[in-house]
């Protein structure tokens, strides 16, 4: 019984690990409100069609797996500031480290969906 508690609390520690994490790559709500007042670009890397089914005023689309085809010709300011968003902020993370290598310089990741809705929206 004690091996079985142990293997839960060792779980429990590292998927806390994991969340935290990722929350700590996320932009603060503050800094985020501050560079939409300084015209940043909000894009959403989701697919076209989830897009299509939803997304936010004034958002620009660049799915994922088309960002490094796509990102230069509709977004050729590489200085541009852009928040990034998907449904739970695991693609706008991986579209955030791909921006940066392709030479972007203010790239932040917004997270989710709801927390982008709820940054942009307020």
């Amino acid at each position: 019984m004690n091996g079985h508690w142990t293997f839960i609390w060792v779980g429990g520690l590292i998927v806390a690990g994991f969340l935290l994490l990722k929350r700590l790559q996320l932009i603060s709500t503050g800094s985020a409100r501050k560079h939409l007042k300084q015209g940043a670009r909000v894009v959403d890397v989701r697919s076209a069609e989830e897009f299509r089914a939803g997304h936010l005023p004034g958002a620009l689309n660049l799915p994922l797996g088309e960002l490094s085809e796509d990102a230069p010709r509709r977004v050729p300011d590489r200085q541009q500031i852009l928040l990034l968003h998907c449904l739970s902020g695991t693609r706008s993370g991986i579209a955030r480290r791909q921006l940066k290598g392709m030479g972007y310089t203010k790239v932040f990741n917004l997270g989710s969906y709801r927390r982008a809705e709820h940054i942009v929206r307020t």
